[in-house]
């Protein structure tokens, strides 16, 4: 009887390409994947474009490495729990959840790591944008704000969908979440934390406009036209009082 031959084991080349192989499948078929690349690709070019030092950089590198690298352990727990089971199973969708716990913890942290090494640089920049704004003409913040009013309420009238409280174009919700982060921003102009209470508030405002498009009540352009006309208006108050 003839004996079986041990398995070759594969070469470092092979090994290399079923490692590119696994990380390509997990780009075409994992929508987090791709979001967690486009957004690592993006603070590279952040980081050359301002000048991060080479400590910083590091620290970007090993957070996106921790999320790549948390996402892919995430994606193959999924695919071995698939192949494991069908049926549902608790447990299955326990290891599920806390695999994609571990994905949630990295992406937090290298959020918390972006904030610290790209602060500093966009405190300073969106200090001097907003002190152009203040010290631009009010004529133009009045004509912006027209120009958008008129925008809206011909789209209201070309569509005419939506009541005033829901649905429809544009999203009050949206507009007053985007004023209070104009508001916030202005109030504290002095304020060494204007930075940090500007950047609070606007993703407070992201979120809000977030649950309006998923809840099904806006959809995103109405939602867009909602923040930036709240923006506008409260950008224009303080231009003028």
């Amino acid at each position: 009887m003839a004996q079986l031959s041990p398995r070759k084991a594969p070469s470092i080349l092979e090994s290399f390409n079923y490692a590119l192989e696994g990380l390509i499948h997990v780009l075409r078929t994992q929508r987090n994947m791709r979001i967690h690349f486009a957004i690592a690709i993006a603070v590279l070019i952040i980081g050359l474009a301002t000048g991060v030092n080479r400590l910083e950089l590091i620290a970007l590198l090993l957070a996106i490495a921790f999320v790549l690298i948390a996402e892919m352990i995430n994606s193959a727990i999924e695919h071995a729990i698939d192949v494991s089971t069908t049926s549902f199973d608790p447990l299955a969708k326990l290891a599920k959840d806390i695999a994609a716990g571990a994905v949630l913890i990295a992406s937090v942290n290298a959020i918390a790591i972006g904030y610290l090494v790209f602060s500093g640089e966009f405190a300073d920049r969106s200090s001097r944008v907003l002190d152009r704004l203040r010290n631009a003409p009010a004529e133009l913040t009045i004509i912006a704000l027209v120009l958008t009013i008129l925008i809206v309420i011909a789209t209201k009238a070309y569509t005419g969908r939506g009541r005033p409280l829901r649905g429809g174009l544009p999203s009050g919700h949206a507009a007053i979440a985007f004023a209070g982060w104009m508001a916030a921003t202005y109030v504290l102009h002095d304020s060494p934390h204007r930075f940090l209470i500007s950047s609070l508030t606007f993703i407070m405002a992201l979120l809000v406009a977030q649950t309006r498009v998923e809840s099904g009540i806006h959809s995103a352009l109405e939602v867009v036209y909602g923040g930036a006309l709240g923006a506008l208006v409260t950008l224009a108050i303080f231009q003028l009082f």
